[in-house]
């Protein structure tokens, strides 16, 4: 018995067409500062030790480096504190955000997402890939449904061949 058996491709022919987040993934190493090691005891803040370390420091091994400057300890570090380190880090880093590396991770998102150009995406079946190697946050996936939900036809979150419907025309 000679059975032949074509496989068709379903969802090559579906027309959709996946958008992976982690193609936005912004290149450079990243950094924490936390000024913690930089307070007194742990507690606080004394001015005349922190300029002393912001002026002897070597800032340059921040070069092209995407920087989020922290506090994990309990204490009260004043504004410009946070500001002298970004004035002396701004030379050399390719990013500097006040926060965790969650923070950082959704700034560098939102600045790839703002060049994104839509209009590639206009009337389109879009499957946003909702998994992958590298880490997406959250508001990445947000971004992008705002940027894209002008233009596109519909928008479905995960796999082609197993999506969540996220929006949908109503032609």
């Amino acid at each position: 018995m000679d059975i032949q058996e074509n496989i068709i491709n379903k969802v090559a022919q579906s027309g959709l067409v996946t958008l992976d987040p982690a193609s936005f993934y912004p290149s450079g190493e990243r950094v924490i500062y936390d000024i913690t090691d930089n307070l007194f005891q742990g507690l606080i803040l004394r001015e005349k030790d922190f300029r002393e370390f912001v002026k002897a420091h070597d800032w340059s091994q921040y070069q092209d480096k995407n920087v989020a400057i922290t506090c994990t300890a309990d204490a009260i570090v004043p504004a410009w504190a946070y500001m002298l380190l970004a004035n002396k880090m701004a030379p050399f880093a390719a990013d500097i955000v006040f926060g965790d590396a969650a923070v950082l991770e959704t700034v560098l998102f939102e600045k790839a997402l703002a060049g994104m150009d839509v209009e590639q995406y206009r009337d389109q079946r879009i499957v946003i890939k909702g998994c992958g190697d590298i880490d997406v946050p959250v508001s990445a996936y947000v971004e992008l449904t705002k940027k894209l939900t002008p233009v596109a036809k519909s928008i479905m979150f995960g796999e082609p061949c197993s999506t969540v419907p996220i929006y949908k025309r109503k032609d």
